[in-house]
């Protein structure tokens, strides 16, 4: 353990509040993506495209492969470049995809609709690589550098509540664009530039972040001692997670963390992350953004253009916003009991709730069990928070149950048992919204 007074204090926490946007700026980019609803269905209304497909259901796929793949490859480079490379390198690559995404906003893409759609498909897998990627350094980055002291347990849970926080503000700005904006493409521009100057404000911040300076404690500030908090973690961190001791007593540099111990002590968190986020996955969004308002022919504002934004993707991500935070208060069950593993396999009830309310259009199963409007929203908010909470549990206790020198690996374990999860639910989404 570190001695108490030996810990730099985090004044106003503002190093919290920066894993917090860096929670936010992890998951933002997809988020950005699935919500935009309305400008993908404008821009890719052309009979050139079999079927009319849903895009949802396209970008799902697209962004699983190359997550898992660039997970691997964190794997592999853990130990071989620093998380700043990581981080900014990532970063670099979303914003360049976002201010390409931005600019075809503005540009005629009617007479080459297929075109525009495979570039969307191969931006959404960059994005969805290079963000994954970043998501999972920025959670070992907290895991591994505060795990060793309780007090910075809340940074950790601060990367995983941003990232709740991101599709929220996602969402919203979805809304906002909605209803201010009559032209479909003016909104879909302001609703990507937002994301661009997001984007630029992580990097930013995150280039300023070893540079805040805080007061070790009170009998440090009469000596005029300044340490930066930051590097201080970071330094204990890369001391334990860049080196192993020998038998000897020595040092010894490795460059693939071993995976047996890692998954010895945490398969059955692993698969507990997996199966949250695959029961999620496998209805949020293809399935939760198809459901429409039962009294639709009203014809009121509610009914037929915010029920689904406001239902789907706004409920969804508040409720896991308030899964996550609560982690921050109350973690239980613990990483040990049989009871987190049982409560994430009662989250399967969820995908026939939500099957069986008023999803459109329907061409096999043809019955409606829950015909009035507080049905969905009731089993997307309970989505939601299960997710935010049975997902964000094991995410802290994995580093947690290993060895010290294996945290930052056990991290990257962790998230691709995530990754894995949201693959394997995309491939299933597909599957049930064909055969509903």
């Amino acid at each position: 353990t570190v001695p108490q007074i030996l810990i730099p204090k985090d004044s106003y926490n503002l190093v919290y509040i920066i894993f917090f946007l860096m929670g936010i700026g992890s998951l933002l980019p997809w988020n950005f993506f699935i919500t935009a609803k309305h400008y993908w269905l404008y821009k890719l209304s052309n009979h050139s495209l079999p079927n009319n497909p849903d895009e949802e259901r396209y970008l799902a796929i697209a962004s699983t492969v190359p997550s898992v793949l660039c997970l691997i490859l964190n794997y592999v480079l853990v130990n071989r470049l620093s998380p700043r490379t990581r981080i900014l390198s990532s970063l670099a690559v979303i914003l360049v995809v976002f201010v390409v995404t931005t600019i075809l906003v503005k540009v005629d893409m009617s007479s080459c609709t297929m075109e525009f759609f495979v570039v969307t498909l191969v931006s959404v897998a960059i994005v969805s690589g290079a963000s994954n990627l970043f998501s999972a350094v920025i959670l070992l980055h907290t895991s591994d550098s505060f795990i060793f002291v309780q007090y910075c347990t809340l940074k950790v849970i601060s990367a995983f509540v941003g990232q709740a926080m991101g599709g929220t503000l996602s969402a919203v700005a979805s809304i906002i664009d909605l209803a201010a904006a009559k032209d479909v493409t003016d909104s879909a521009l302001a609703y990507f530039l937002t994301a661009d100057v997001f984007i630029l404000l992580c990097i930013i911040t995150y280039l300023l972040l070893p540079k805040l300076e805080y007061s070790r404690s009170k009998s440090m500030l009469k000596m005029s001692l300044f340490y930066p908090l930051f590097r201080h973690y970071m330094l204990a961190a890369e001391c334990s997670s860049s080196a192993i001791i020998n038998e000897g007593g020595g040092r010894a540099k490795v460059s693939v963390p071993p995976l047996q111990p890692i998954l010895a002590k945490t398969w059955v968190l692993g698969l507990s992350v997996f199966y949250v986020f695959c029961v999620s996955i496998i209805v949020f969004p293809a399935v939760s953004s198809g459901i429409e308002s039962v009294n639709k022919d009203s014809g009121s504002p509610w009914t037929t253009t915010y029920f689904t934004p406001l239902s789907s993707f706004f409920l969804y991500n508040v409720a896991d916003f308030c899964g996550r935070q609560a982690t921050a208060w109350l973690q239980v069950p613990g990483p040990t009991s049989r009871v987190l593993p049982a409560l994430v396999l009662c989250r399967s009830a969820l995908v026939p709730l939500l099957l069986f309310c008023n999803y459109q259009p329907r061409g096999h199963i043809h019955t409606v069990l829950f015909t009035h409007d507080a049905y969905p929203i009731v089993f997307i908010c309970l989505l939601g928070l299960s997710n935010g909470y049975l997902g964000t549990l094991p995410m802290i206790y994995g580093p947690k149950v290993v060895s010290r020198d294996l945290a930052e690996a056990t991290g990257v374990v962790m998230s691709f048992f995530l990754t894995l999860g949201l693959a394997f639910g995309s491939a299933f989404s597909v599957l049930i919204v064909h055969f509903i």
